[in-house]
């Protein structure tokens, strides 16, 4: 009979818990700088580890980029909550939009890989559209109660624009022209002041 191995000591599973967040951290930064063709040895190396390390996190380029975009969203959710604590709702709106821009930015470093792992079923695309819509209407509707955002909007339509500004103006070299169209968008979404 085998004995089961005994737990590694809490300095290694620590350590591994910090490479592992550090893996990710180095490959968002790496993702988000426009290059398309990150590798993975370079995010080892940015992350101070060997590429073993990161092997042992992520077995595949999928599997990392799953990684990232999970934390990412995290990331996101995290955010709203935090900005509404301490913001109007549609000044943290507009905030938040920021973060979710440079969600996307992110992503492009890693759209091809991306692409696989939601052909795999790995992330599902209804399940990022769903992601985004619950938490623009988080946004809408503590706007809507504290009046300085309208009611009359549905969170699905303000994801949907979202989505298409970034779509037309999300490389990182179009940020100026993606704010521009956000504050737009800031200014459709407050109420029309009574006559």
């Amino acid at each position: 009979m085998t004995l089961p191995e005994p737990p590694p000591p809490r300095g290694r599973v620590a350590q591994a818990r910090r490479n592992r967040a550090s893996l990710i951290a180095t490959a968002t930064r790496a993702f988000s700088s426009g290059d398309r063709r990150v590798s993975l040895e370079s995010i080892a190396e940015g992350a101070g580890v060997g590429i073993g390390t990161l092997y042992r996190h992520f077995p595949t380029r999928e599997a990392l980029v799953e990684a990232v975009y999970h934390d990412q969203i995290e990331r996101l959710r995290e955010g709203a909550r935090e900005l509404l604590a301490v913001h109007a709702p549609a000044v943290a709106l507009r905030l938040w939009m920021d973060l979710f821009m440079d969600w996307a930015v992110a992503k492009h470093g890693m759209i091809d890989t991306l692409r696989v792992v939601i052909s795999s079923g790995a992330i599902e695309f209804d399940q990022m559209r769903a992601e985004l819509t619950a938490g623009v209407g988080e946004f809408i509707g503590a706007g809507g109660a504290a009046g300085d955002l309208r009611t009359d909007v549905n969170p699905t339509d303000v994801a949907a624009t979202l989505a298409g500004i970034l779509a037309v103006a999300g490389e990182p070299e179009q940020h100026e022209q993606a704010t521009r169209m956000l504050d737009l968008l800031m200014d459709a979404l407050r109420p029309t002041p009574a006559l």
